[in-house]
C-alpha cells in the first residue's frame, strides 16, 4: 500500500471505517483493514491508488471528523515550520495589542482581511502598527501576560516532534515581543518575526524591514529544509492565514489549521474540529507515543 487516509475525531467508530473503506473500493482504490491510532478517536487506512480521489471522497463525509489522505513514504516529517497567531496560540497579538490603545475594532477589521487575501500583507500590517504610534510599551508585556495563550496541543505537538529528531520552526507575520517567548514555552528550535521599533518607551508605529510576510515563510521552509538536507517531502508546514499560503502549498505535508477559507480550499490537508495534536496522528504517531506537554 503506497497511500494511507488518517481519520481523526471524538467518537470515530467502526461503522465509519469501514463507510470509509467501502467508499475507496467503490473508486477503485483498494483498501486494507483500518488501524487505530487511539481508540474512537484515531486510525489509518492504507490504500493503494489516486490521493486526490481518495481525498475527493473522505473529506467532509463524517461530521467532526477530520481526514488526512498523503502517501505512506517519508510520513514522520523531519522539518515543522508553523504559523503563530491562531495557530499555536488563538489570538491575533496585533489585535489584543490594539485593545490597549482603544482601537481592537478597527484593526481587527483589517487583519481579517488580510487574513483572507484580499489585502496586501505588509502594506496592511504597517498600517495597522501606524495606529498603535504612542502606545507605551508596557502594553506588550501586560497583552503577553494577559491575553496570550497556548493552543491546544501546541506544546506536545512540538516535543513530540523533536523528540523524534525534527527541527521546528516558528515564523510568524507577527511580532518578536511575543513570537520568542511562545516559542520558548512551546519548544521551538527557531523564531523569526517583525520586530516593533520603540523609542523613549512607546511604539514609534513602524516595524523593522524587511517585513516578515508569505515569501519569508515559504523561503524559511525551503531554506531550513535545504540545511537539514531534507526533502521536502519530509517538511510539514502549518496555517490559517492567506500569508500561510505558500509555504502551505510547498511543504510535503500542508495544513490549513482553523483556517480562513481561502487557505482551507488551497491545502492539501485541513483541520476543522481537532486540535493541534491531529497532526501528530496523521503523521502514523499514536497517542502512546506523544510526548505529553
Amino acid at each position: 500500500m503506497d497511500a494511507v487516509a488518517t481519520l481523526i475525531g471524538n467518537g470515530l467508530n467502526s461503522d465509519m471505517l469501514l463507510a470509509a473503506l467501502a467508499r475507496l473500493d467503490d473508486l477503485g482504490l483498494a483498501g486494507a483493514d483500518a488501524v487505530w491510532l487511539d481508540d474512537g478517536i484515531a486510525a489509518d487506512i492504507p490504500f493503494a491508488g489516486d490521493i486526490n480521489a481518495a481525498r475527493g471522497a473522505l473529506e467532509g463525509v463524517f461530521e467532526g471528523v477530520d481526514v488526512f489522505v498523503q502517501p505512506a513514504a517519508n510520513r514522520a516529517k523531519r522539518l515543522i515550520v508553523a504559523d503563530m497567531d491562531s495557530t499555536m496560540i488563538p489570538v491575533e497579538c496585533i489585535d489584543e495589542l490594539a485593545d490597549y490603545a482603544g482601537l481592537k475594532p478597527q484593526i481587527a477589521e483589517v487583519t481579517e482581511r488580510a487574513m483572507r487575501g484580499e489585502l496586501d500583507f505588509a502594506a496592511a500590517l504597517d498600517a495597522r502598527v501606524a495606529l498603535l504610534k504612542g502606545l507605551e510599551e508596557s502594553a506588550i508585556d501586560r497583552c503577553l501576560a494577559e491575553r496570550v495563550t497556548l493552543m491546544s496541543g501546541a506544546r506536545t505537538l512540538i516535543g513530540t516532534m523533536r523528540a523524534r529528531g525534527a527541527t521546528a520552526v516558528l515564523v510568524s507575520g507577527g511580532f518578536t515581543r511575543f513570537a520568542e517567548p511562545v516559542g520558548a514555552e512551546i519548544g521551538f528550535d527557531r523564531v523569526i518575526a517583525n520586530r516593533l521599533l520603540i523609542e523613549d518607551g512607546a511604539l514609534t508605529g513602524a516595524v523593522a524591514k524587511p517585513i516578515v510576510d508569505s515569501a519569508t515563510k515559504e523561503t524559511t521552509l525551503r531554506g531550513v529544509a535545504a540545511e537539514l538536507g531534507l526533502d521536502l517531502s519530509q517538511t510539514l508546514a502549518v496555517g490559517d492565514g492567506a500569508n500561510d499560503l505558500p509555504m502551505i502549498r510547498a511543504a510535503g505535508l500542508g495544513v490549513a489549521y482553523h483556517a480562513k477559507p481561502i487557505v482551507a480550499a488551497a491545502a492539501g490537508a485541513r483541520v476543522d474540529y481537532g486540535d493541534l495534536t491531529a497532526l501528530l496522528y496523521a503523521q502514523g504517531i499514536a497517542r502512546a507515543d506523544w510526548v505529553q506537554g
